[in-house]
């Protein structure tokens, strides 16, 4: 991927995420609250660490005359044999008598965790409970009750070892027992006699729990920044699923790349050109307005080196794209530049041009084209606002309705012989021919016009328009081998502050899709 390519894609990332955004910002603040909340109703709770150290019993357990354990300190098999005396027996039982408070073993047992410190003999004795006093004290306790049943369980141990070498002393004779095994035996029952009076069981309290100051659950620092993260994740990933599910062309750099045209204009949101889509007896646009079609009628002239352009098709994909104020408003721009312009409206079924302009509904193209009335008398005149920087060379737009009543044969009508005709004395007697078709995906009327203009212009509108929809109106302008020219955008919305024009001098970044714009 080269430098352009990466570029587009950070502009086309950065659009996405302009358009989502709101949806962005509300998971963001929907799990940070949410996060929030829970931590604050959360019950708090208290922990509490006793430490307890395992000495080596391995001297008690040889002079003890028992199997001396093999394994070396803080080895994974002593750790565990540890952890296992801590929870067996009934300590927890004593506990809950020892502390009341209506504690029971299984809220003991419950509370209460321990855990090896790395490869050593210690071992934590870790209690949470509602209170930090509570917590403290059932850690105590318990380590506490642990370490006098191991005392009471070796002294017990080495009180019956020294039975034992006692018995077997007592079967010796005087000369045996100061003999050799007579003087071991005795040396062994005063190391047992001494083992037995002493306090330690080979466990002691290595450190007591303190009462703890703060609460360590809910953690609501933590749990609300972890809810930020999640909640701005999630939106991120939501306005990217949205942004492929969503099927509105949105850029109009995804109107070249669908019908793979150039892009000969865009047509920007303006509240002007939103009242001439619905009446407007007046013809005259705000600069700015009116600058964007002598923009596109200034692109068109590119395609007149190789070809007559006399007869322009205006056409779109679906209805509300605003097709109908794009051919008046190019009609207009070429009238006001001194060029004998026709406007003709070929979309029987729904005729707009006649309540737009102000003019007479009829008679219209469909009387002309049923021997009803001549074309000239058909034709009505409109006036035009002069360009100022000639105001002489501005000339009446001749403007051709599509009638009163709807026929009831629109598609054989616009195929026939005599629309042959009227487009031929139309070619002599204007220097431009604008056409306002039907939407070509909704009815088929227009498409035998296809074939009879000099070249067709698609108007998308942005925000509005369907990626499907446009790539079947793609897939027909091909297979029929029309003479499409390129692509106007309708409804762009430019930026604030955004210093250029409304040609070609526009970046993915500049520019976020309508939502309202031309509607006819």
């Amino acid at each position: 991927m080269d430098g352009h390519d990466r570029d587009q894609g950070v502009q086309v990332t950065l659009a996405i995420l302009r358009r989502r955004a709101r949806w962005i910002l509300l998971c963001f603040v929907a799990a940070t609250a949410v996060a929030f909340a829970l931590s604050t109703l959360q019950a708090r709770a208290y922990t509490a660490t006793a430490e307890l150290y395992f000495g080596n019993s391995q001297l008690a357990q040889a002079v003890a005359g028992l199997q001396v354990s093999s394994s070396s300190a803080g080895s994974q098999s002593t750790q565990d044999t540890n952890i296992l005396l801590l929870q067996l027996g009934d300590v927890a039982r004593k506990t809950a008598v020892a502390l009341g408070h209506g504690l029971t073993p299984s809220a003991v047992a419950h509370a209460l965790s321990v855990s090896p410190v790395g490869d050593t003999f210690i071992v934590n004795v870790t209690a949470t409970a509602g209170s930090p006093h509570l917590a403290a004290a059932i850690a105590n306790t318990y380590s506490a009750i642990f370490v006098n049943e191991q005392a009471t369980a070796n002294h017990q141990q080495y009180v019956s070892a020294l039975a034992t070498i006692n018995a077997e002393l007592a079967k010796l004779s005087a000369a045996e027992k100061a003999g050799p095994q007579g003087q071991s035996l005795q040396d062994r029952a005063q190391s047992l006699a001494t083992l037995a009076e002493l306090p330690s069981g080979g466990v002691q309290v290595a450190g007591t729990a303190s009462t703890p100051r703060s609460p360590s659950a809910p953690k609501t620092k933590r749990n609300t920044i972890l809810g930020a993260v999640f909640g701005l994740l999630l939106g991120l990933g939501l306005a990217f699923l949205l942004e492929r599910l969503d099927q509105r062309i949105r850029e109009p750099k995804d109107l070249e790349r669908i019908y793979e045209l150039p892009l000969l204009g865009v047509v920007p949101e303006s509240a002007a050109l939103s009242r001439l889509s619905r009446r407007d007896r007046g013809s005259g646009l705000a600069a700015r307005d009116a600058e964007a079609f002598h923009l596109i009628r200034a692109h068109l002239r590119y395609f007149e080196v190789d070809r007559d352009l006399r007869t322009l098709l205006i056409a779109s994909a679906a209805s509300g794209d605003g097709k109908t104020t794009v051919a008046r408003c190019l009609a207009t721009a070429a009238a006001q530049m001194g060029a004998r312009v026709l406007l003709l409206e070929a979309d029987l079924r729904r005729p707009t041009l006649a309540l737009q302009l102000g003019i007479d509904a009829g008679p219209g193209l469909a009387d002309v084209l049923i021997g009803a009335t001549s074309l000239s008398d058909a034709t009505q005149m409109v006036d035009v606002d002069p360009v100022a920087v000639d105001p002489v060379r501005g000339r009446p737009l001749a403007v051709l309705v599509a009638g009163a009543t709807p026929p009831p044969n629109p598609g054989a009508l616009l195929e026939s012989h005599a629309m042959e005709r009227v487009l031929e004395h139309s070619r002599v007697a204007y220097d431009l021919i604008v056409i306002d078709t039907a939407p070509l995906t909704v009815v088929s009327d227009s498409f035998s016009l296809l074939r009879k203009a000099d070249g067709i212009i698609i108007v998308g509108r942005l925000g509005v328009d369907r990626r499907d929809v446009a790539q079947r109106l793609r897939q027909t302008l091909a297979g029929g081998g029309s003479p499409v020219l390129g692509v106007i955008a309708n409804g762009f919305k430019a930026r604030r502050n955004a210093s250029y024009g409304y040609g070609y001098g526009y970046s993915a970044d500049e520019y976020t899709a309508p939502s309202a714009s031309l509607s006819r």
